[in-house]
């Protein structure tokens, strides 16, 4: 059985790795980060994941890699593109990266993978029924699960309300772009988890990304039928979550 594999979170501004044991969730590296590279080509971003392998202490050991992407994903190919360049659209992405890495490699969504790191090591464990893990950052990424079964792909970040595709309105980066106060913000994400109860009436959020380390300031403004609570495993969830499946994946 695998008992680690590498982690790694590609986003539109860096690259994140390191060696999880996916037994426990924990990390067994230092996480290093790079910077994407300008433009996000996929034979840059490639290349730029082989060197940060290559610093990984012991890297050469752990042959299976988990990649998450801000993409949706399906069958290893990346279906669009979010913050990194449209040639990444329709492209076998999972062997690109085995080409370029000389390993077994699985690719999902960020969310995805975040979500998956939440229902195994962190606040969604054991949960039933439909959780829906959402993640505020540059946009808003969800993951959907049901009795702790990943439904890969949700977009729900992109729903509109009132006209706008409200990621544009409750992201964190919108809360920065209009310099907003933590109520206001409650406001706008009150106002997006109440369509999402009002569609699929969830029994629990979970809600990560960087600012999750701050819950008590937004959290509790909210007014919602629905349980939600803060993530556990934050920054480290895309790590965590995308090494997670591909030791599952490529157990034995």
């Amino acid at each position: 059985m695998v008992k680690n594999a590498i982690g790694i979170d590609i986003g539109g501004t860096g690259i994140k790795a390191a060696l999880v044991d996916v037994n426990s969730g924990a990390l067994e590296s230092e996480r290093i980060r790079v910077e994407t590279p300008e433009g996000g080509m996929p034979s840059d971003i490639a290349l730029a994941v082989a060197e940060l392998i290559n610093q990984l202490k012991d890297s050469e050991d752990h042959s299976a890699v988990g990649i998450c992407f801000p993409a949706v994903v399906q069958d290893g190919f990346t279906r669009s593109a979010a913050n990194v360049s449209e040639d990444w659209i329709g492209l076998d992405a999972e062997s690109l990266f085995a080409d370029a890495l000389k390993r077994r490699v699985h690719v999902l969504n960020d969310a995805d993978a975040a979500g998956i790191a939440e229902m195994r090591f962190g606040a969604g464990r054991g949960a039933k029924g439909l959780t829906i893990m959402t993640t505020l950052g540059t946009g808003i990424g969800t993951a959907l699960f049901y009795d702790s079964q990943l439904i890969p792909n949700a977009e729900l970040g992109h729903i509109e309300i009132d006209g706008v595709d409200y990621e544009t309105m409750a992201s964190y980066a919108a809360m920065e772009r209009d310099h907003l106060s933590f109520p206001d913000w409650a406001l706008r994400l009150n106002r997006f988890y109440q369509e999402l109860e009002r569609l699929l009436s969830p029994d629990l959020f979970i809600v990560g990304g960087g600012i999750s380390k701050k819950h008590d300031s937004f959290l509790p403004l909210l007014e919602l039928r629905t349980k939600i609570i803060a993530a556990e495993t934050r920054n480290a969830a895309g790590i965590i979550g995308a090494a997670s499946l591909a030791a599952q994946i490529f157990r034995g």
